[in-house]
């Protein structure tokens, strides 16, 4: 399993609601989860079922230190808040881009037992649901980027003081 990289065509696609929770299923996200684990700089926090070529809906989020599953999520509703965030995406590399998200959302989803969990989220976890359910949906972070006319960063590396370095770019 590896995680595709923009312009692939398979980021575009709009999935379809999972109808079963199977084995098969629940080792895929498994595989996801150490994939994403293994992104340090940056680190994953999260990849969607679109980023490894996939067309069901489900991803996987990091919450604090443990990763969450998450499948056929729905936002139900959101606040009128929002926040700039400084995003960028596995799907891609070496590009960011600033981002209004709102600050907080309530969710439905089905954990990996098929339980329905409706949940207020706020902070990180509610950027990365947003971030993760636009992949569902065939949006890329950098469409919000250009949606919103905001500017885009390429990471250049690091100063003396390990302090990441960017610069901004025309896409």
């Amino acid at each position: 399993m590896e995680v595709i990289k923009a312009p692939n065509s398979k980021l575009r696609i709009k999935t379809k609601p999972v109808k079963k929770i199977n084995p098969g299923l629940l080792k895929t996200l498994t595989e996801m989860v150490k994939l994403t684990k293994t992104f340090k700089n940056p680190e994953g926090v999260g990849l969607a079922s679109t980023q490894v070529g996939l067309e069901e809906s489900f991803f996987v989020a990091k919450n604090n230190k443990k990763f969450m599953m998450v499948i056929n999520p729905k936002i139900l509703s959101n606040s009128k808040k929002t926040k700039s965030y400084f995003e960028g995406c596995l799907s891609i590399p070496t590009i960011w881009g600033e981002v209004n998200r709102h600050t907080s959302i309530k969710v439905s989803y089905l954990d990996k037992k098929g339980e329905t969990i409706i949940q207020e989220l706020s902070g990180v976890l509610a950027w990365i649901f947003q971030h993760e359910i636009d992949h569902l949906n065939g949006i890329l972070f950098a469409d919000r980027v250009l949606e919103q006319k905001g500017k885009f960063y390429k990471f250049t590396g690091q100063d003396q003081t390990g302090t990441d370095v960017f610069e901004e770019v025309s896409i």
